[in-house]
């Protein structure tokens, strides 16, 4: 339910009130959105793949024998099978699939003060090809896994996804069944989060994000476990697969990114699975051994305006308890929901919706700036510690871009 999703934008907190009243399309049609381009007009394919796990009950719907997910691998692409050019628009995968596209209108977009028809959001389209061939010219593609925000679609972190494709990775963005807002399988069948229980007291939220990080954990290690399948040449278990995708990953160099409940997961996975090398959150909260436990490895943090590690405990004794590589970046006027797509998505809803509360989502940084920043530093980080290119962009407080700061 969007109820679990809207909390995450708020820090956890569980505790956002639904939009009294949503803006509808000012002229009747629904209003179209796009997504900024990836930094580097190299060609990008995607592909969607349904996963399996019968080794194990769902641990969410419990009366279900298996676990199933929903997975889209984002790598670059070979010349001619995907683009970035204007008249290529048509032919690129599209952002959310189509009933999925509908659900998200009629139950996610109202409690943002968004009325159902008034953006079209089946007909965003992504910059990149379905099914396009692979290119592996520069050899097999360091791997990232990424996971949304507590409620949120795995498609919510796009506009980094795509710019980590477009720069030679292979990264994979997976939905969680039964707590992501809704899920659209093949065959158009669509499964929605589970109900929150009805008094969402601190103990009680809690305990939703501890169930829901345990099974976010394990979903991540199977779909590491199916990309090292991948790597040795096997399926993925269903679907038509694009052409050198089999053998593409590199399990040798594996990070993990997350934004919200998804970070603090990341974190978790960097802890638990040797097969990670470096993580990243956006702005989430810590929940689970992690909290305390920390990490060796290489950690980023990119934290919104007000977030510290005065203010967040998770944060406080996850920082002490960390002895690897470390770094945290601050936003100033950023908000929880500046690192999701959301930043891109709101400011031309709002132009046309003056009633849309975006800054309550996004705060009041510059959304183009913004952006600009979490892909250099993100690219930055992950070249360095899986690829091993040197940087210079966290060696002082100042950063290159003014509205970001490098907390010691």
């Amino acid at each position: 339910m969007f109820t679990t999703f809207t909390a995450v934008l708020t820090g956890l907190a569980l505790t956002w009130p639904p939009v009294a009243a949503a803006a509808g399309s000012a002229g009747g049609r629904p209003l179209t959105v796009s997504l900024p381009a990836p930094t580097l007009t190299r060609p990008i394919g995607t592909v969607a793949v349904r996963l399996v796990d019968r080794s194990r009950r769902d641990p969410l719907a419990g009366a279900k024998p298996y676990r199933e997910l929903m997975v889209s691998l984002w790598y670059p692409a070979r010349a001619g099978g995907g683009g970035l050019a204007p008249h290529m628009a048509p032919y690129m995968a599209p952002y959310m699939a189509p009933k999925a596209a509908a659900d998200w209108d009629r139950r996610s977009a109202p409690p943002m003060g968004i009325a159902a028809g008034a953006v079209g959001w089946a007909a965003t389209r992504t910059h990149a090809r379905a099914q396009a061939p692979v290119d592996r010219s520069g050899g097999r593609l360091p791997v990232v896994l990424f996971g949304s925000g507590d409620g949120g679609p795995r498609t919510l972190g796009t506009t980094l996804v795509e710019d980590l494709a477009a720069r030679g990775y292979l990264v994979v963005t997976v939905d969680h069944t039964y707590e992501a807002d809704q899920v659209e399988f093949p065959g158009g069948r669509v499964v929605r989060a589970l109900p929150l229980p009805g008094k969402l007291t601190p103990p009680v939220i809690a305990k939703l994000l501890a169930k829901h990080s345990r099974a976010r954990l394990a979903d991540m290690r199977f779909v590491l476990d199916r990309l090292t399948a991948l790597a040795r040449g096997a399926d993925l278990g269903s679907g038509r697969l694009p052409a050198g995708l089999r053998g593409a990953p590199d399990l040798s160099r594996v990070g993990a990114l997350g934004q919200s409940l998804g970070g603090s997961v990341a974190a978790q996975l960097l802890h638990d699975d040797p097969r990670v090398d470096a993580a990243a959150n956006l702005d989430g909260g810590y929940v689970g051994p992690v909290t305390t436990t920390g990490v060796t490895k290489p950690l980023l943090q990119l934290a919104a305006g007000t977030h510290t590690r005065g203010g967040d405990r998770s944060w406080k004794t996850f920082w002490v308890a960390s002895t690897g590589w470390k770094r945290e970046l601050r936003f100033t006027g950023a908000a929880h929901g500046s690192f999701t797509d959301l930043q891109s998505l709101l400011p031309p809803i709002k132009a046309a919706l003056p009633k849309v509360p975006a800054a309550e989502f996004i705060g009041t940084i510059d959304p183009a700036r913004s952006l600009a920043a979490q892909r250099a530093f993100l690219a930055a980080f992950f070249d360095l510690h899986l690829n091993g290119r040197p940087t210079h962009l966290f060696d002082t407080t100042e950063t290159r871009f003014p509205q970001v700061r490098n907390i010691p």
